[in-house]
């Protein structure tokens, strides 16, 4: 949105009614647009708005298109130099990716709360996996469930395979002795692994996902013995096992989030890995994007040279933070979904700017109490620039955490650049 547009002209230029692009992206300001907003414009196909050191074949082999394609369909000379400011259309792509797509719900309390439970129902047909977080181990081993109401009925209805996440969380913490004892005491290993069979089988679940984290670096041999013995189990059974994956750029990175997840035997041992590849932003640091793309890059980029890339799901933020300035140590940022991100900027009338670097927007605005604010988030922009990666690196896909925050755009260009691969199992 540039300064003095309006829904019904953008509407208007691309020959579209203005309530389609405001239903497409759920518009939480369809009258009070906000400069910088992005919206995606729900067509067949896409423009382009050509770039200062742009040439008619760099375009079309960003596209993957060729040349005298674009140029035919744009009716323009082969030959052409492309202006600066130029429209091009990118016609639909009819050779769209494979990949697979999870999302982490976090249910809360004794049941899925109604909000959930419709997140749930809007992204299942654009997910491979549904992941129910979590399945706590108690120190006998035997599981905490988390409520899953109708969850399983959800994923049927869209062929979505139910992921169990298995987590070693301790009172809201991620225990590094509780990590202990489930790799390293044999009878309480035991006893989990029939536990996550029998509590699968109840359920439906096809994938068996683990989630430890904070171990202690000496239980890294340890954790990789438990997944072979998992991974034994599991495909008897038909099942895939997966992990989650701290965000690391070499083999010896240092800190207890890293030193025990070994990706090149993770990439070995397990189907696939999600590379929790956010929070350089997170609600107890300073003010920053939550996912940019460089470090993003880096971590995936190490990650090749570990395991192939048909291994490696990319970890996706849905949401962004609201952080109050100056930032002191020890407070905490407010979680914000794209959609409130948006009624902010319109709310305190404040422009949206899109960090190039980071590839990510941002804005800050003065609370009726003064306070100054920055808020970083995701936009059409930003998700695009992810999925520019997948697509460049052939990555196995994308992994969203988590369900409950809205971000339609999302679903949008996803469903728009992918074919989203559904699991077949014996």
């Amino acid at each position: 949105m540039k300064r003095g547009d309006t829904l019904s002209a953008i509407a208007a230029r691309y020959r579209i009614a203005a309530n389609v692009i405001a239903e497409a992206n759920k518009l939480p300001n369809p009258n009070t647009l906000v400069v910088g907003q992005t919206l995606v414009i729900p067509i067949e196909g896409q423009y382009y708005e050509v770039r200062q050191g742009d040439t008619l074949a760099a375009i079309a082999g960003r596209f993957h298109i060729s040349a005298a394609e674009l140029a035919r369909v744009n009716g323009i000379q082969l030959s052409s130099t492309v202006q600066v400011g130029t429209r091009l259309y990118i016609p639909e792509q009819t050779n769209k990716p494979d990949i697979e797509s999870n999302a982490y719900i976090e249910p809360r309390g004794t049941s899925v709360s109604a909000n959930l439970q419709q997140a749930a129902r809007e992204a299942s047909p654009y997910l491979t996996y549904l992941g129910a977080f979590s399945f706590q181990v108690q120190r006998n081993g035997t599981l905490k469930e988390p409520p899953l109401t109708n969850l399983k009925s959800i994923a049927d209805r869209h062929n979505t395979t139910l992921m169990m996440i298995i987590t070693n969380l301790e009172n809201d913490a991620f225990s590094d002795e509780l990590g202990r004892l489930i790799l390293n005491d044999n009878t309480v290993k035991t006893k989990l692994f029939q536990e996550i069979v029998s509590t699968a089988k109840k359920h439906g679940f096809r994938d068996i996902h683990f989630d430890f984290e904070y171990l202690r670096p000496q239980d890294r041999e340890a954790y990789n013995r438990f997944l072979r013995e998992a991974r034994t189990i599991f495909h008897r059974e038909g099942w895939k096992i997966s992990t989650a994956l701290a965000p690391k750029t070499s083999a010896t990175q240092a800190g207890k989030w890293y030193e025990a997840h070994d990706y090149r035997a993770h990439g070995e041992i397990v189907d696939f890995v999600v590379i929790m590849t956010y929070e350089w932003g997170y609600s107890g640091g300073p003010a920053q994007a939550v996912s940019p793309i460089g470090p993003v890059r880096n971590v995936i980029e190490y990650a090749l040279t570990e395991m192939p890339s048909s291994k490696i799901v990319m970890g996706q933020n849905m949401y962004g933070y609201d952080w109050t300035l100056p930032f002191k140590q020890g407070t905490t940022a407010k979680a914000v979904s794209p959609q409130q991100a948006i009624a902010l900027a319109a709310r305190y009338k404040v422009d949206i700017q899109y960090n190039e670097t980071a590839q990510a927007p941002f804005f800050r605005y003065t609370a009726e109490n003064q306070k100054q604010h920055e808020v970083w988030f995701e936009d059409a922009r930003s998700i695009q620039a992810k999925f520019n990666l997948i697509k460049e690196l052939h990555l196995r896909g994308i992994s969203y955490w988590k369900l409950g925050l809205s971000f339609p755009q999302n679903w949008l260009l996803l469903g728009d650049q992918f074919h989203i691969v559904k699991e077949t199992f014996r």
